[in-house]
């Protein structure tokens, strides 16, 4: 398994926002304009952080917003969102956050498949400066090593 196509419907890259809630939201709209979720995913991805807490913020910088597989879910998809200024999601290690990952998995073996190739690709520390700072799709889609 490889990580969902990342096309430029996917990926916003500077994105002014307010809180950790309107970036999830920017990332689930991502989601539904590549074709990969229908809008309500968005809400269910700020539900899940509202119940459970910051979890989603994984390293210093980064968070991967998802939810569960559900009707919201049409196809595996990946979105990565760019934050002009970055937000806090309350973690108490890893705030602020300047780059949000939505994902979006049909299924729960997806769901384990997709973090475990996401873990690769943020295993190299220059990732996640690199991704905050990029200026253009192409280069997003190169940090993250995956075909356009």
């Amino acid at each position: 398994m490889s990580l969902p196509e990342l096309n430029a419907d996917s990926i916003v890259i500077g994105a002014v926002v307010e809180d950790w809630r309107a970036a999830v939201r920017e990332a689930g709209a991502a989601l539904t304009r590549s074709g990969s979720t229908l809008p309500a995913y968005a809400e269910e991805m700020v539900r899940m952080i509202d119940e459970h807490g910051p979890y989603v913020v994984i390293a210093p910088g980064l968070a991967l917003a998802h939810a569960r597989p559900g009707p919201e879910v049409i196809k595996t998809g990946l979105a990565i969102v760019t934050l002009d200024t970055p937000v806090n999601f309350g973690h108490p290690h890893n705030d602020p956050v300047s780059v949000v990952l939505g994902l979006a998995v049909a299924s729960a073996e997806e769901h384990l498949a997709s973090v475990a190739d996401l873990a690769n690709v943020f295993n190299d520390d220059r990732a996640i400066p690199a991704l905050a700072n990029a200026k253009t799709v192409e280069e997003v889609q190169r940090i993250m090593g995956v075909p356009s």
